[in-house]
């Protein structure tokens, strides 16, 4: 049984009620439902349900069937259902208000992954700050975010929701959110919990196939799955969320090895764990469970405290308590983690301290909170090209807009969004405009995934009629997000259709690219002197997309994710094994390669340009490391361009021999500098062991002497400048 101080602190008032409740009590503590009450489009985000109505749902949580419920309808919502609790009730638990607060609230900022584009963890925590100022403004106390699955298979939807391929900029990622959006304080009526998921590997899906089995070593777990999870547990995040997926052969909802050994025994997590969405429920349908009582014997006694949608933990789990199968101190542990959260959410001192109808409106889309969601959205965006040096445009140009994304307010907040309207979204064309661009027309030119009847005709004349023509195009809010895996990671036929059409006229193209997950670009689309990935931007969409494209920005996005050459290399990652035959050139026969590309990106990890010019020299590296020491290196960054720039420079390393074969390279650190046109500056970082370590055969980190390179570069694949070191035995 926890005590006290594991149980976050718990005064004896609190700790009291656990003797007082009755079994059906306790096992309401631990049941989540979705609000009858709907906030925005959940209803759409979720598996639908047969629930109940409003009266039937505040009869439940007054009953004690219930311990709170998400994805609800505001501040009013909260009240009323709270109110009914704490003068109803018997033992007047409070309730705890969840929402899938993913990029925003009201205020919408990048998708996830784009955010993580910007290499900049402290922009997250900003960001997450004010999700959390808006959320807890409408009576949420608890966001089901951040999401820290490495995603290393474009294919996969859910590729939006994280920070990419890359486990240490997924350390950072899930610390600074987690950060944002607890604050200093938990009592804080801006902060709200958060809660890591999903426990875990669920971006290793086969095939990219959302829900899918996960099969992996444990040493790859441990490596490259397991640290982002660590680092935002180990941040403080107050919750935890178990994963759709199986590891081999065990769906994480039913796994004690991962709830029980790793996240406790071995990590110290003392907060809770929630079920995702009917996943205690779907172990049946995976063949793990026999019916919904076995599926709840299995997810309770694995390790989830809390089960989310199914009310199978009110439903069966008396009953497992009462004939012994589930322990009376198991339950009672569980209780007491859930009622520790609430009293670390300041909701037995004051359980509307987050609900509050006029604070809600005035917090709702404030001016700093859009200043925020523009300043993220601009250093989102990544340039990919810009042969010719294209891009900044002249505002003076005759721009064409082309494309499904020119104009609408449709698809710009990007998917997993509850609350915010893309109504109240900056569209391209209206950015554009604002800008004080003298001479813009639009043209759809094709839809999304079908063609237009004389549309790509249309666009054709505009393009003719331009000097400049910026070719909005890429996926969709419905293509990217969960349950929307893609066996082609393509731009839709129709709008590549366009593109061709529109290049035949020897216009200058800027591809201006919507996505959640890295592509695979083609024809026309990789050909055009310019290309920016902007993802989903959210509110502030037009306007950021403008700063960058007329020069009030200049790029300084990077690329968290890869983008292969063709669809058929995924699942493909920059951290890949070099193998024992790797590939100089396509013509050497038997080596590690597909038929028409090696084996590497187009546009790799951490690659994104800017309108200054970048230069990288002087490398300094000691040949030697001492074992306990510390290795100091750097190396000279120039911008010899005439526009000011921010690079993100980028630390890789490769244990050229050891027990365990290495990756080719592996990203140790990152710095962000800003250089005005023609300066200098020397870029250090410092190296432990520790940065050296991996996990070895008795799947512990370890680490070994021997020879090592380092490259200080631009990306995962460029050159940069490199060296060797040695790190010597103690």
């Amino acid at each position: 049984m926890l005590d006290a101080a594991e149980a976050g602190g718990l005064p004896a008032s609190v700790e009291a009620l656990i003797g007082r409740m009755t079994i059906e009590e306790k096992c309401g503590q631990l049941n989540l439902m979705p609000a009858a009450w709907g906030g925005g489009v959940a209803t759409a985000l979720n598996p639908p349900t047969n629930g109940p109505s409003f009266d039937g749902q505040l009869a439940d949580v007054v009953a004690g069937r219930i311990t709170g419920v998400f994805n609800g309808n505001g501040a009013e919502m909260a009240r009323r259902m709270q109110t009914a609790v704490m003068r109803q009730s018997r033992l007047k638990i409070p309730l705890i208000f969840a929402a899938d607060v993913i990029h925003g609230h009201r205020t919408i900022f990048p998708v996830p992954v784009g955010e993580a584009a910007s290499f900049e963890p402290d922009l997250a925590r900003r960001t997450a700050r004010v999700a959390a100022y808006e959320a807890a403004g409408a009576g949420i106390d608890w966001t089901f975010f951040p999401m820290v699955d490495i995603a290393r298979d474009q294919r996969w939807g859910r590729t939006m929701e994280g920070a990419g391929e890359d486990p240490r900029l997924g350390e950072l990622f899930a610390v600074a959110r987690v950060k944002g959006f607890q604050g200093d304080d938990l009592t804080a009526n801006d902060a709200v919990m958060a809660c890591v998921k999903h426990f875990a590997a669920y971006g290793a899906g086969e095939s990219g196939l959302d829900y899918n089995s996960v099969d992996l070593s444990e040493r790859t777990l441990r490596e490259v799955y397991l640290p982002p999870y660590r680092a935002g547990f180990g941040a403080g995040a107050g919750s935890g969320m178990a994963s759709f997926n199986e590891i081999a052969g065990i769906p994480s909802h039913g796994n004690p090895w991962l709830l029980q050994k790793i996240l406790r025994d071995e990590w110290g997590y003392k907060g809770f764990i929630v079920g995702d969405y009917t996943g205690d429920e779907e172990m049946i349908a995976a063949g793990f469970a026999r019916d919904s009582r076995d599926a709840t014997r299995i997810a309770f006694l694995a390790g989830v405290d809390m089960s989310m949608a199914s009310n199978n933990y009110w439903l069966h789990l008396p009953g497992l308590v009462r004939d012994g199968t589930v322990p009376q101190e198991v339950l009672d542990r569980s209780v007491r983690r859930v009622l520790a959260a609430k009293h670390m959410l300041g909701l037995f001192d004051d359980p509307f301290r987050r609900i509050d109808a006029k604070r809600e409106k005035a917090r709702t889309r404030a001016k700093p909170s859009l200043a925020l969601a523009r300043e993220a959205a601009r250093r989102s965006i990544v340039m990919l090209k810009n042969d010719g040096d294209v891009l900044p445009l002249s505002k003076s140009a005759k721009v064409a807009l082309i494309g499904p994304f020119a104009e609408g307010q449709h698809d710009l907040n990007g998917p997993w969004v509850v609350y915010g309207d893309n109504a109240q979204a900056v569209d391209l064309a209206t950015g554009v405009r604002a800008a004080g661009v003298a001479s813009v027309t639009v043209t759809a030119g094709s839809g999304v995934e079908q063609a237009l009847p004389g549309g790509i005709a249309a666009a054709v004349a505009a393009a003719q009629a331009a000097d400049v023509v910026v070719l909005a195009i890429g996926e969709s809010e419905s293509m990217s997000g969960e349950a929307q895996s893609r066996t082609e990671i393509v731009v839709p036929a129709p709008q590549q259709e366009l593109a061709e059409a529109v290049a035949k006229t020897g216009k200058p193209v800027v591809v201006v690219l919507k996505n959640g997950r890295g592509l695979a670009l083609a024809g026309a689309v990789r050909a055009a002197p310019a290309i920016l990935v902007t993802w989903f931007l959210g509110s502030e969409s037009g306007h950021a997309i403008a700063d960058v494209l007329f020069g009030a920005y200049s790029p300084s996005g990077r690329l968290p994710c890869s983008f292969p050459y063709e669809s058929g290399q995924e699942p493909y990652h920059y951290a890949h094994k070099a193998t024992g035959r790797p590939a100089a050139t396509l013509t050497e026969p038997y080596k590690a390669k597909y038929r028409t590309t090696l084996n590497e990106a187009l546009y790799p990890f951490g690659h994104g340009l800017t309108y200054g010019k970048i230069a990288y020299s002087d490398l300094r590296v000691p040949a030697t490391m001492a074992w306990d020491g510390t290795l100091e290196v750097s190396a000279t960054v120039a911008n010899t361009g005439t526009r000011a720039a921010e690079e993100v420079v980028q630390l890789y390393v490769h244990d050229r021999v050891a027990s365990i074969t290495r990756p080719v390279r592996e990203m140790k650190a990152f710095r962000k500098v800003a250089l005005a046109p023609g300066a200098r500056e020397t870029v250090t970082f410092r190296l432990t062991r520790a940065d050296l370590e991996f996990i070895g055969l008795e799947m512990k980190p370890t680490v070994e002497p021997g020879q090592f390179d380092l490259w200080i570069a631009p990306s995962a694949q460029a050159e940069g400048v490199k060296g060797t070191f040695e790190l010597r035995a103690a």
